[in-house]
């Protein structure tokens, strides 16, 4: 199986990229070919232009290569924090960049695009990964948890995707090295949960 894996973090040191590494690792050891992306080190730019927006084509080069992989994606892992309850700007500007009309979805022929979309997406599975500094309670009571319904309703249901996870890894501040072992295991499970041993 082909499996895109995104990260969207600027710092190296960071959890999100001993996350990404530990899934790598692992999609690696059953066989998949994965498609790794890192937005910063790839100096991705977040920033659709109108003639763009109008006209549904990318005249960037990384854009039409991310396009092209995540059609032919048969899983997509997401990586990132919690930023003021949303991704980080440079993945929203993947999102609208990349997960774009005739790329991730369509409207019906007769549609002026205020209907229903078709999800484009082959991807069999989705998974997110968080992190957090936000108490869980906290993020449900008062926040209502706005990344759930960002990535399950709003990107992942419009796009076809419907076998989705998520896992929050919190709070990340002051967390122990054995507690982060722990939580980079639970990446680990997932993802065979997920994308087990391949039969290719």
């Amino acid at each position: 199986m082909k499996v895109s894996v995104i990260l969207g973090h600027p710092y190296p040191k960071s959890f999100n990229h001993a996350i990404a590494v530990a899934v790598v690792d692992t999609l690696q050891g059953n066989g998949h070919d994965v498609l790794f992306h890192d937005l910063y080190v790839e100096y991705f730019d977040p920033v659709i232009r109108g003639e763009e927006l109008v006209t549904d084509c990318s005249e960037d080069r990384l854009v039409r290569v991310h396009c092209m992989e995540i059609r032919e994606a048969d899983g997509i892992i997401i990586i990132h924090p919690n930023w003021w309850g949303q991704p980080p700007a440079i993945l929203k500007g993947w999102v609208d960049r990349v997960l774009r009309e005739h790329v991730a979805y369509r409207f019906a022929e007769e549609d002026d695009g205020s209907g229903l979309p078709i999800g484009l997406l082959k991807a069999k599975a989705a998974i997110v990964f968080n992190t957090s500094n936000t108490p869980g309670e906290r993020e449900n009571s008062v926040f209502g948890d706005p990344l759930e319904r960002i990535w399950r309703d709003c990107i992942f249901d419009f796009c076809g995707v419907k076998n989705y996870h998520r896992r929050m890894f919190r709070t990340i501040a002051g967390s122990t090295m054995q507690k982060r072992e722990t939580w980079l295991q639970e990446a680990r499970e997932t993802v065979m949960m997920c994308f087990p041993q391949s039969d290719q």
